[in-house]
């Protein structure tokens, strides 16, 4: 991997790897509950509810792999070791993408690597040996341990990596009928480091079913990835796909940004947000905050445009966002942005209430694991 750029660093002990891992793995445990509490609002569905749980729980075995990946760290060294962790420090808290793109090479290896490395129990029996005969501390079995266990992580799959392709759920409709489809994919962004996820609800004029539609649904498919990268506004995706694929009229586009994370132990934050957790002086555990971002596009009606001479296509508008011409900007019809934090930063939050987050929906994590929501 290159050099950090100046917003990355790099972990260098293993104690720290371990803290900032099971930070992450605390933080990923609390998403479906705040997932949840979006679905009792009308944030999201009862579909779109059970897709972001499948995200979640992709995301926290992708960062369970990780940890196993870099569970020596700085405890190892020697030509092609290399056990250093890159995250983006500033406005992410996450890890790089590259650290995905390796990781899902790795996992195209994965089977590979195993055939050639000693079994885990022939693995720990040398370990015991080692301790007992020559009273060492094995580090480089047990470096080889982790990088098996990590393997045998990635073989079993179920990883969020940086490209999840599109899925279709059907929702409804019949045969003669518009059949209504629950499209979903993510993405790791690697321009703000940060997993996200796509759910859009269309209906399929066509005659096929869509993902049974060999012509269609791979270029679909292809279509809304290519999309996903560029940080585009959802009223482009929408228009993009509405106008490239006459049959199909998506209905509802929703994106959510999962991050960015923000901890005085791991990032860097100016504003609001590092004064919080500066006076917050949380104890280990509970010193971060995670905003996430929900942007949805509906359509508000369609209407009939002249494609030729003698043919019409069926096009749909979307409802903008109506409040200070906001809509036009940033291509949805609303923008909702929610931060989840532990009792201490919110006491300290709510005490100075600072302006940038009075629009803002609060969730507070008790102790026990309890999430609470707050305006």
């Amino acid at each position: 991997m290159a050099e950090p750029a100046p917003d990355h660093t790099e972990i260098y002990d293993d104690l720290s790897a371990r803290r900032y891992f099971a930070k992450f793995d605390r933080i990923i445990a609390h998403m479906p509950r705040v997932a949840a509490e979006l679905e009792r609002d009308g944030h999201l569905t009862r579909a779109d509810l059970r897709l972001m749980g499948s995200y979640m729980e992709a995301l926290q075995r992708s960062f369970q792999a990780l940890s196993l990946k870099y569970l020596m760290t700085g405890r190892t060294e020697g030509p092609g070791i290399r056990q250093r962790l890159a995250f983006d420090r500033h406005e992410s808290g996450f890890p790089v993408a590259a650290e995905l793109l390796f990781m899902a090479n790795d996992a195209a290896q994965a089977v590979g690597h195993l055939a050639q490395m000693p079994s885990e129990a022939e693995l720990k029996d040398r370990m015991v040996r080692q301790i007992v005969g020559d009273q060492t501390i094995p580090t480089a079995l047990q470096y080889t341990l982790s990088q098996r266990l990590y393997y045998q992580m990635l073989v079993q799959g179920g990883l969020f990596l940086a490209r999840n392709d599109v899925q279709a759920q059907w929702l409804s409709g019949a045969d003669g009928q518009r059949r209504v489809w629950l499209l979903s994919w993510a993405v790791y962004d690697s321009l703000v480091n940060l997993p996200v996820v796509y759910l859009m609800e269309l209906e399929d004029s066509g005659r096929t079913p869509l993902p049974r539609d060999d012509r269609r649904w791979p270029a679909v498919q292809s279509h809304l990835m290519a999309q996903s990268l560029n940080g585009l506004k959802l009223l482009t995706i929408a228009q993009g796909l509405d106008t490239d694929f006459p049959d199909l009229h998506p209905k509802r586009l929703k994106r959510l940004h999962l991050g960015p994370m923000y901890s005085s132990a791991f990032t860097l934050q100016s504003g609001p947000i590092g004064e919080v957790l500066a006076e917050a002086m949380a104890p280990e555990g509970q010193d971060w905050a995670l905003v996430w971002t929900l942007e949805n596009l509906v359509s508000s009606g369609s209407q009939m445009e002249k494609t030729g001479w003698f043919s019409t296509t069926e096009r749909q508008t979307f409802a903008l966002d109506p409040f200070m011409g906001r809509g036009a900007e940033t291509g949805a019809s609303a923008t909702h942005r929610f931060v989840i934090l532990p009792e201490r930063p919110y006491q300290v939050l709510a005490e100075k209430n600072p302006p940038g987050f009075h629009d803002i929906t609060r969730f507070v994590v008790a102790p026990g694991g309890h999430v609470m929501k707050v305006r």
